[in-house]
C-alpha cells in the first residue's frame, strides 16, 4: 500500500525539500565566511521522473525536463557578491527558503490526504 507510485513520489519530494532546506540553511549560516560558495540542490528532475509514472495518455502534458538525474548539491562559482569571495545573496536565499517551505507544506498536505483516504477505507467509509 505504501509502496505505490504516489507515496514514493511524495517521499522522494519530501527528501528533496529537506535537502534543499539544509543547503539554504548552510548558505545563510556562511553568509560572512570568506570564499564560501553558495550551494544549490537540484531535485526537480527526480520529481519530474516520478510524475512521468502517472502519464497514462500520450496527449497528456509531458512533465520531463530531459534529464534523469537524482538529487544533486552543486556549488555556484559564477558570481561574487562580497569582496571576500563569498557569493551568498541573502535576498535570494530567503526567497528560495520561502519557495521551498511552500513546496514542503503542499507535499505534506498531499501525504495527509492520502493517509486520510486510507483511514476512511479502514473505517468503512465512516468519519
Amino acid at each position: 500500500m505504501f509502496s505505490s507510485p504516489v507515496f514514493q513520489m511524495l517521499e522522494r519530494s519530501l527528501d528533496g525539500t529537506a535537502l534543499k532546506q539544509k543547503a539554504i540553511s548552510d548558505n545563510i549560516a556562511n553568509i560572512n565566511t570568506p570564499n564560501y560558495k553558495a550551494k544549490n540542490v537540484e531535485f526537480h528532475t527526480k520529481l519530474q521522473e516520478s510524475l512521468q509514472a502517472f502519464r497514462t495518455e500520450s496527449r497528456h502534458l509531458d512533465f520531463s525536463s530531459g534529464t534523469k538525474s537524482g538529487f544533486s548539491v552543486k556549488r555556484s562559482n559564477s558570481t561574487q557578491i562580497n569582496n571576500n569571495g563569498n557569493n551568498v545573496d541573502l535576498d535570494e536565499q530567503m526567497a528560495e527558503l520561502a519557495k521551498n517551505q511552500i513546496m514542503n507544506q503542499a507535499l505534506v498536505q498531499q501525504l495527509n490526504g492520502k493517509f486520510n483516504s486510507i483511514e476512511m477505507v479502514i473505517k468503512g467509509g465512516r468519519a
